[in-house]
């Protein structure tokens, strides 16, 4: 079949990397991609969140499958437009995308269907913001309502901190429309891990676990970012974990949406945390998540391309996903100054080194400039390993950077450090 990903960031070159080696695919079509991406699809240089012009590819390619690999489409309603044209899509339509492209509407469904979650207060008044956070105290999670590319969290550790982060949503337009209206969460305790499924309906199916790196610095210090790096599987999930969060967090929320009038086909994305009281959903995002697609493609054995047609035509039950022993591992290489302001357009060298010392580059922010390879986002690499253990594959992860030739890249030099405790332990 012949596949057609919306998208150009790491999560999409991921998923074209393993599409094309999926016996069910015979070509795979990206749009927009980037450079990376260009090794492994043909690239056509239609934006992400253009609806009419990928509308018109898709008429012009005629897809057997789309896959729409960011949330901005789906929020956008991208899937419906693309269903009601006759396509099968791989992405939930735009009420089920809500999930994701509004924060309170997730935190009022979650109370609603019973999902085990953090105490919280929407609100769209600076002073009544105020009013809570100085009520309930800090430490305090102060979060944008809507889209903000994963850098609309704000974990305060002292009260001033959180009422400056309201003050720069609410009235600084920190955030543009997304931080139009806030969500005030208590602070849980725990570790925080990533779990993911396929979901088709009622048929919902469970993805290895993941960890994901949000905060920029080594020991999860500094601001919160896209994600700095992941890896799978996730040691602190077992297996009584994973079925608890299938039970209480998944399921329920599924079913909530369908009662809405709004079924789910596409990725469900819970970032749960994992307290001394059980499992407790943080959030929901509506696609892979970024980095972690890249380890768990990596170690995926499954056709892919089998798996999300399935699941786009409503087949999905009775599907089984088969994985790679031993775990992958994910470091992003990020341009220095990330989150904040940075240079584009700087030199990366050295790929072809990184990837011969036994490692897969996933290109995220790069283009094409004068026939090399250059910077051109925030978060640019994602250089990933399989090995038998989350050490060994960070070993080689490291090992293999030490060939990257790009000075204005940053990267954190302890991703997968927690599971690599439990596994010295």
């Amino acid at each position: 079949m012949k596949v057609l990903v919306i998208g150009g960031g790491g999560r999409e070159h991921a998923l074209c990397w393993k599409l094309k080696r999926s016996d069910s695919v015979r070509e795979v079509v990206c749009a927009p991609g980037n450079p990376g991406i260009a090794a492994d699809a043909r690239c056509v240089p239609v934006g992400a969140e253009d609806i009419e012009g990928l509308m018109a590819l898709a008429s012009d390619e005629k897809p057997d499958l789309v896959v729409v690999g960011p949330e901005a489409p789906l929020v956008a309603g991208l899937g419906n437009r693309l269903r009601e044209a006759g396509f099968a899509v791989f992405g939930p339509d735009k009420a089920a995308a809500n999930l994701e492209g509004s924060k309170s509407f997730s935190k009022r469904l979650m109370y609603e269907a019973g999902v085990p979650t953090a105490r919280f207060e929407v609100h769209v008044d600076v002073d009544e913001a105020i009013e809570t956070i100085r009520s309930w105290g800090a430490p305090i999670v102060i979060k944008a309502s809507g889209l903000a590319a994963g850098k609309g969290v704000i974990v305060a550790q002292t009260e001033k901190e959180a009422i400056d982060a309201v003050r720069d949503m609410l009235a600084g337009n920190a955030f543009g429309e997304a931080g139009s209206q806030v969500v005030i969460e208590e602070f849980l305790r725990g570790e925080e891990a990533s779990c993911l499924f396929i979901v088709s309906g009622d048929t919902i199916l469970p993805l290895a676990s993941s960890q994901d790196h949000k905060a920029l610095l080594d020991g999860d210090l500094g601001p919160n970012t896209g994600g700095m790096g992941a890896y799978s599987p996730a040691p602190c999930v077992t297996e009584a974990i994973a079925d608890a969060v299938l039970k209480t967090i998944a399921r329920p929320t599924v079913a909530a949406l369908k009662k809405r009038g709004a079924e789910f086909i596409g990725t469900l994305y819970a970032g749960v945390m994992l307290t001394d009281e059980g499992p407790k959903a943080l959030e929901f995002n509506v696609r892979f998540g970024d980095p972690e697609c890249q380890p768990l493609m990596s170690r995926l054995q499954s056709d892919l391309g089998e798996v999300l047609l399935a699941a786009a035509e409503k087949r999905l039950d009775g599907v089984k996903l088969a994985w790679k022993a031993g775990a992958a591992l994910c470091v992003v290489v990020a341009s220095d100054g990330y989150p904040g302001s940075f240079e584009k357009g700087q030199t990366i060298g050295g790929l072809d080194a990184v990837e011969a010392a036994g490692t897969t580059v996933f290109h995220a922010g790069t283009a094409e400039k004068d026939g090399a390879i250059v910077n051109a986002g925030g978060r640019v690499l994602g250089v990933t390993a399989v090995a038998e253990s989350v050490g060994a594959a960070q070993q080689t992860v490291y090992r293999a950077l030490n060939e990257l030739d790009w000075p204005g890249g940053f990267y954190r030099r302890d991703i997968g450090y927690r599971a690599i405790a439990r596994e010295e332990s």
